[in-house]
Order: structure tokens, then sequence, then C-alpha cells
């Protein structure tokens, strides 16, 4: 008897991706709402899984795992985490992804400090995009 069981694919990338490349694929809206509900609890475990994306796309510790904890506990370093990941973190990402590279720095340094929420938003939507290239 052959398996009937559907498959899902909303999570799954598109594209074949090195295989050291955890697929961390969370609609950019959910990070918002689940920021605000938690008051900012659930953003310590996002950064955490948006550092992994970002070190192994990098193939290098671009963001290290105290910075990623305290970056949802800490203001100044919160900042920090942002300008780190649009800095060093996101253009491995839009290479590996094909588009074309952008320097998101001062936006996310600015959001990191006044909505920490919406920059995390802003991060989520390009590494969703990561996943989605065919």
């Amino acid at each position: 008897m052959e398996n009937s069981q559907p498959t899902e694919s909303w999570n799954t990338p598109k594209q074949q991706l090195p295989s050291d490349i955890p697929v961390f694929r969370v609609d950019p809206l959910l990070v918002l709402i689940l920021g605000i509900i938690t008051c900012g609890l659930y953003l310590i475990y996002w950064n955490i899984k948006i550092g992994d994306v970002m070190n192994a796309a990098n193939k290098r510790e671009v963001v290290s795992g105290p910075v990623a904890i305290l970056a949802g506990c800490c203001y100044p370093v919160n900042v920090y985490f942002f300008y780190v990941v649009a800095k060093d973190g996101l253009p491995a990402v839009y290479q590996l992804s094909n588009r074309p590279q952008k320097d998101d720095t001062t936006l996310l340094l600015i959001l990191g400090f006044l909505l920490p929420m919406v920059a995390a938003m802003i991060v989520q939507g390009d590494v969703n995009k990561l996943y989605d290239q065919a």
C-alpha cells in the first residue's frame, strides 16, 4: 500500500541550498505579532535562529550565541546585533539567493534602536527570500 500522507512544502526551500544552512522560514508578520505578544521574549529565540542562518550562510561566525541571547535582553546589544546582521550577515544571504546587494545597515540600526520587532521583520523577509528562489 502506498503512503498517502500529504507532504508539507511551505517550509522547504525551492532551490537546493548548501546542506549546512538551517531552514528558518517564518512569516515576517508573525515575527511582529509574536514579538509583541511575548513582550520581546520571542525575539531572543528569533535572534538565536537568525544567528545560526547568518553563520551558516557566511561559513564563519558572524553572530555569536551570547550576542544573540543578550540582544533580546539588552538594548545596546540589540542595536549591535542588527548592525552586524545587516553589515556582515545579509550580503551572503543576498549572494546565495542571487539577488542584488543592498545596504540596509542604517535602516536596521535605527529600527533596531526604536522598533526592534520591525527590524526583525525586515531581516526575516530577506532570509525568507533565500528559500523562495526557484
